[in-house]
């Protein structure tokens, strides 16, 4: 993996970025202790409620924080005396707040609990968190205290109480969740240049959820959905689903890790990606052509709105803890899951097997088992094989590569079916 830090030589990345050795500056007084941001943990040691799936909730309790009653959500948008409109990122942290995809959490991470995470990969309690969840901002104004409401364009969303703002050490956290404050790094970009310069603390209400393109269940929806009596394997992807995505997920169910019976849960992420990504609602699009030509009993389809940060193996905790809180008993770990390269140079900053090996390390700790995906090739005698059995067996393996692919693509060129399906093939023609 790589662990270097960058000089940061550009002038908005350093004005961006605090020292490296800085620490992490409080402006306001936290008006609640820090596990204010988390459910207390009698409650969050409890027995699940919820019998809809096999799987317990991340910390024992699915967090809801979404009002029911219109009388409820009125009375909490009269003690609001703000209104701010919400990034694109930060609405796929709030409805994975208020809808318990990010259980415990119960709001936005507060100065105390923001640095444990980022030190340690887990809440002030101990319990395993891979990536801070943050509210930032720029406004000089807002205050420990104020109640705002959220909002997404003239939908409430959420009201936020806030309990601290602080001046985050942004080069020291880029360091230790993506393993670099280089600025080639997606996610230090990210940090450095979209995130404001402030971070607060805060509890969430839940008011609505906001209407995508695409939709998006609560994880209490997609429990209700899941056998309850065998293994879950979720399957992330943040990219079209081609041929050997599809062979990779189905055959994972034949994986002795998974016990009889089990199915498959393909659950996208549809939220902002990398800034090349395909966009979120042309790749939902392709998913629903494809769950219509592939039908078939073992495999679920749902829709995440979450916020990449392309943080290798912190992501891959960040992503089997949300599947958890979906209902999912094991997770497929890809080749360079989450992973990144150099906008300058091309390298990987981590390597292929760095997210497999952290998730087995934390995976028992955290409840979830990983599942390693099948290393898979085209091979003109068998179809799809395995690398290793494709070598053994002397078989003449087809390659194409991503960016030959969105040549032919933009070229009207055909695309071989061994690589791409049909109906996702005339999707992303008609789309992108």
């Amino acid at each position: 993996m790589k662990f270097s830090i960058a000089a940061l030589s550009i002038a908005a990345t350093a004005s961006a970025f605090t020292a490296f050795n800085a620490p992490t500056r409080a402006i306001g007084a936290s008006r609640v202790a820090s596990s204010g941001v988390f459910a207390p943990v009698a409650v969050r040691n409890a027995e699940t409620q919820l019998e809809a799936a096999k799987q317990t909730p991340h910390g024992g309790t699915l967090v809801d924080l979404i009002l029911k009653t219109d009388e409820e959500k009125d009375a909490a948008i009269a003690k609001c005396t703000k209104e701010l409109q919400l990034s694109p990122r930060q609405l796929c942290d709030v409805e994975l707040i208020m809808n318990g995809g990010f259980s415990p959490l119960t709001g936005f991470m507060d100065q105390a609990t923001y640095e444990h995470v980022v030190d340690n990969v887990a809440l002030p309690d101990g319990l395993i968190f891979g990536l801070p969840v943050v509210f930032d901002t720029n406004d000089e104004d807002l205050q420990p205290g104020d109640i705002v409401l959220l909002k997404d364009g003239d939908r409430n969303i959420a009201t936020i109480e806030f309990t601290d703002k602080y001046l985050p050490n942004k080069a020291y956290e880029c360091n230790k969740c993506y393993g670099t404050s280089e600025i080639e790094h997606p996610g230090s970009l990210m940090v450095a240049t979209e995130r404001g310069k402030y971070y607060m603390g805060g509890k969430i209400t839940g008011l609505n959820l906001p209407i995508r393109d695409f939709p998006c269940k609560t994880p209490a929806e997609v429990r209700e959905t899941l056998p309850d009596d065998v293994d879950v394997v979720a399957f992330q992807c943040r990219n079209p689903v081609h041929r050997a995505h599809y062979e990779l997920f189905t055959r994972a169910l034949d994986d002795p890790l998974i016990g009889e019976g089990g199915v498959v849960l393909v659950h996208p992420t549809c939220g902002p990606t990398q800034a090349d990504d395909i966009p979120g609602v042309v790749r939902y699009k392709t998913y629903e052509v494809l769950k219509e030509e592939t039908h078939n009993d073992r495999t679920r389809w749902e829709y995440l709105p979450y916020s990449m940060h392309m943080a290798g193996p912190r992501e891959a905790i960040q992503h089997m803890m949300i599947r958890k809180n979906f209902g999912c008993t094991h997770f497929i770990i890809g080749r360079d899951m989450a992973g990144s390269k150099s906008s300058v140079t091309g390298e990987d900053y981590y390597g292929a097997y760095d997210a497999q090996d952290f998730a087995k390390a934390k995976g028992p700790e955290l409840g979830v088992t990983p599942v390693p995906s099948l290393n898979l090739v085209y091979t003109e005698e068998e179809g799809y094989v395995t690398a290793d059995e494709a070598k053994e067996r002397g078989l003449h393996e087809k390659k194409l590569s991503g960016t030959k692919f969105r040549q032919m693509l933009r070229g009207g060129e055909d695309i071989p079916e061994w690589f791409a399906f049909k109906s996702v093939v005339k999707v992303l023609r008609e789309n992108v």
